[in-house]
């Protein structure tokens, strides 16, 4: 089993910044991929962004620009560095961690992001 823990959500008005931090209980270098979904209210949760172990990231299209995935393996981490937030990035963030040798995603259990107009 493998624990994810998330943390920096918050409050933050229109324009404004946040960073997510993202950890687990067993080296991330030997997790293939991680990231970070979303999901708003009445809404389905969305990939945001993911980063692999070679460093290749993805984002989805509403962040690009924005939205900055990165992983410090040496300090065991993965950040979210989100920038222009705006009202429809309100959602609660879930990091979550993806290995070959695990039969299923591991989660954390969310941060809640909160961008006021």
């Amino acid at each position: 089993q493998v624990q994810v823990v998330e943390s920096g959500g918050g409050l933050v008005p229109a324009g404004g910044s946040l960073r997510l931090s993202c950890t687990t209980s067993r080296n991330i270098g030997s997790i293939n991929v991680m990231g970070w979904y979303r999901q708003a209210p009445g809404s389905q949760r969305e990939l945001v962004a993911a980063i692999t172990s070679a460093g290749r990231t993805n984002y989805v299209d509403s962040v690009k620009g924005r939205f900055t995935i990165s992983r410090d393996n040496a300090k065991n981490m993965v950040y979210l560095q989100m920038n222009s937030l705006k009202p429809e990035d309100t959602a609660v963030y879930y990091c979550f961690a993806r290995a070959d040798w695990a039969r299923d995603d591991y989660w954390g259990q969310g941060t809640q992001v909160t961008v006021s107009s």
